[in-house]
């Protein structure tokens, strides 16, 4: 699993091997500890995931470039960092990718790849639990907190946290918290942590579904 703080974070999953038929590796490990080292690693790389932007001939070209050295790809890009969506939804964005890798990569097999955008963007994720936004330490109050929590609790899930310029997550927690007090990439990998991956799972359901997407490609 690979993933850069400016580049879509990529995942690769080395078990099963490609070709259909269960290749454990030496070694393998036991299916409670390869779920608990799957989950370290998505959250590491929701982690990266915070602050760049991505259009569709680079997430493609990121398949591309991975896809002959492992043996499942998988993207998480942000929906509202997408610079040339235009009108399109997030599944014909993931569509989109799909066919950019396609045209690029020789013996190309969709079972293998898995682009997957993330709604509306990382940020929202964090908007599970608003209280772990405490690790904003010089930002953080009582009313920072209160105001987080009436943003979470304006939308059915966090993944619907709209996507303006004025209105997407991580515009509405800059706006939030005092002038340069909150990071993206200092404080949203120690809040993403804090929450937990099963805690984001439970309020997110496009979130739960790729990653447990994720473990049946372990199975």
């Amino acid at each position: 699993m690979r993933g850069r703080p400016n580049d879509p974070a990529l995942h690769h999953l080395r078990r099963p091997h490609r070709g259909g038929v269960r290749q454990p590796l030496p070694g393998a490990l036991p299916e409670a500890q390869w779920r608990q080292r799957l989950r370290h690693r998505v959250e590491r790389q929701i982690r990266a995931a915070s602050g760049w932007a991505c259009h569709r001939g680079s997430a493609g070209q990121k398949i591309s470039l991975h896809y002959s050295e492992a043996d499942r790809v998988s993207t998480l890009v942000d929906f509202y960092g997408f610079q040339d969506r235009a009108a399109r939804t997030r599944a014909q964005l993931e569509a989109d990718i799909a066919a950019a890798a396609r045209d690029i990569t020789t013996g190309y097999d969709p079972r293998y790849v898995l682009p997957y955008v993330q709604m509306h963007e990382f940020e929202g994720l964090l908007f599970t639990n608003p209280t772990h936004f405490e690790w904003a330490e010089d930002g953080w109050s009582e009313d920072v907190k209160a105001k987080l929590m009436a943003v979470a609790q304006a939308f059915p899930n966090p993944e619907d946290i709209n996507d303006s310029p004025e209105t997407a997550p991580s515009k509405r927690i800059l706006s939030i918290f005092p002038e340069g007090t909150y990071s993206k990439p200092e404080h949203g990998p120690l809040i993403a942590e804090a929450i937990g991956i099963d805690a984001m799972r439970q309020k997110c359901a496009q979130f739960d579904a790729w990653v447990a997407h994720l473990q049946a490609w372990g199975n």
